[in-house]
């Protein structure tokens, strides 16, 4: 017997629902986002658009060198006017000591979510970033702590390791895949938390920091 469309529409909901990892991705699609903008492919491409889509959410976007990573988040905190600064576990410790030895810094360990309120800023690194949406993601590893961490205080300074920025989201995604399957909570970050109101008037650091501050190294 012939399958009717209901038929082969079930099939592909069942394939759909089917656990993950048990059904095979499709291969036809171009590489193109659904902007309209080409994926890039060259490494250079890639992390030069990363960087300019996440400057177009009006975040603070700085490139520097490995070496002068720890200088450059102590100029960051400074030129927002942090006076403390929450670290998570994990974060380096060469960019702590800088931290420490700049401002007041709070640990991970010592702090309440309803103390971390009283809290200037956060530094954190990040899992992955995409260049085509301009999204940075957070698995909430090492040197990135809880969710309530980069999500409360009024400033986030992100460092992004060049390596970690993929062209796409279906990249991305493959690459937060033992993250997921480890039960990690993910943070999907485009830009500083923004809303508008009645008005249409745009109001940011509603739902989260009103500044997002990203140093990207090579």
């Amino acid at each position: 017997m012939t399958p009717s469309a209901k038929d082969e529409v079930l099939a592909r909901v069942r394939s759909a629902l089917a656990a993950p990892g048990t059904h095979h991705p499709r291969t036809d699609s171009p590489p193109t986002a659904v902007s309209g903008i080409p994926t890039p492919t060259e490494r250079t491409e890639v992390v030069d658009l990363f960087a300019e889509r996440v400057a177009d959410y009006r975040a603070v976007v700085e490139r520097v060198g490995r070496a002068g990573v720890a200088q450059a988040v102590v100029a960051a905190l400074a030129a927002h006017s942090a006076e403390s600064v929450v670290v998570p576990e994990g974060l380096d410790d060469g960019w702590v000591a800088a931290i420490g030895a700049a401002t007041r810094v709070v640990h991970e360990r010592d702090v309440s979510n309803a103390q971390l309120d009283g809290v200037d800023a956060v530094v954190s690194t990040a899992a992955v970033g995409m260049a085509v949406p301009g999204t940075i993601v957070l698995d909430h590893g090492p040197g990135q702590g809880r969710r309530a961490l980069t999500l409360v205080p009024d400033c986030h300074v992100c460092v992004v390791d060049a390596e970690q920025v993929v062209p796409d989201v279906p990249e991305g995604v493959a690459r937060l895949r033992g993250s997921v399957d480890a039960g990690r909570a993910l943070t999907w970050i485009s830009g500083p938390s923004a809303t508008s109101d009645i008005e249409l008037e745009r109001v940011e650091g509603v739902h989260g920091p009103r500044t997002l501050h990203v140093l990207i190294f090579e």
